[in-house]
């Protein structure tokens, strides 16, 4: 928890992955729940990729909707900040802001946006939306970015639609901006995303100096030859609501790319799931 150690020096801080706890076995929720007796919550775990959720739709709820809402419902006398999406919007407009309707087009943005209903019934609660998410984590499987080099090493070719946006941001942000906002005591409804919308392929041609493995394995497309599970054109979000409250800018991610040498976990730092 490095950048709980620098971002959140006020809290003791108990980041519980997978590993350490089934959140769907409330049993034993409840037992580290009573343990630990927690004074804010900072949820993230979730089912995320979306051809999981629509292979696996009943999983997708339990894990999504039925989790987040019981534990905010153990949460209900204290802060409670969940990590929701940008994929609760259908991607026919782009640069949404909080107040724009939802219309989810696949089993994740529906799950993630019961999530936040549930979660919102209670004023004292946070929902942050999301969009792209760039880190390193623990065992190489959660960021694109991850996904993208594991797909090169074992031989495969990325095809990257040059018509699909989204603003993806550094976890590291992500993780600072959550911290702030729980200091900060401003429950409601978040987006956070990167300054810049870039298309897939512009994001892919940003990361190839840093990963030159990717090199000769990126070839641009169109989201019309897209097969797989429902997926929105545009999520570039509006983030000025969470800008006004944060003590440093929302990068853009080439720019921040340029602006840093993208070595060790302070830059590419993962959290895992924090209770």
């Amino acid at each position: 928890m490095k950048s709980a150690a620098r971002w959140a020096p006020g809290w003791e801080v108990c980041g519980l992955s997978r590993a350490d706890l089934d959140l769907t076995d409330h049993a034993a929720a409840d037992q580290v729940w009573q343990r630990l007796k927690p004074n804010a919550v900072i949820h993230c775990a979730a089912v995320s990729r979306t051809t999981e959720c629509e292979r696996s739709p009943q999983l997708a709820r339990r894990i999504n909707v039925d989790t987040t809402a019981y534990l905010a419902r153990l949460s209900r006398d204290i802060p409670f900040i969940f990590l929701s999406s940008g994929e609760v919007f259908d991607g026919k407009a782009g640069w949404y802001q909080e107040t724009d309707g939802p219309n989810p087009i696949n089993i994740y943005g529906k799950t993630k946006l019961e999530a936040e209903q549930r979660v919102l019934d209670n004023p004292r609660h946070t929902a942050v939306r999301i969009v792209l998410t760039a880190g390193a984590s623990q065992y190489s499987d959660r960021s694109f970015v991850e996904d993208m080099c594991r797909s090169v090493k074992n031989g495969k070719q990325l095809t990257l639609y040059g018509d699909e946006f989204r603003c993806p941001l550094p976890a590291g942000a992500i993780v600072r901006s959550v911290w702030e906002l729980l200091d900060n005591g401003a429950p409601g409804l978040y987006h956070l995303g990167g300054r810049e919308r870039l298309s897939r392929w512009e994001i892919g041609q940003a990361l190839l100096q840093w990963y030159p493995e990717l090199q000769g394995h990126l070839a641009e497309g169109s989201a019309g030859e897209h097969a797989g599970a429902p997926r929105p054109a545009d999520l570039s979000l509006n983030c000025e609501k969470i800008q006004a409250l944060l003590s440093f800018p929302i990068p853009g991610f080439r720019s921040w790319l340029k602006n840093r040498k993208c070595q060790g976990d302070d830059v590419w730092d993962y959290e895992p799931s924090v209770l």
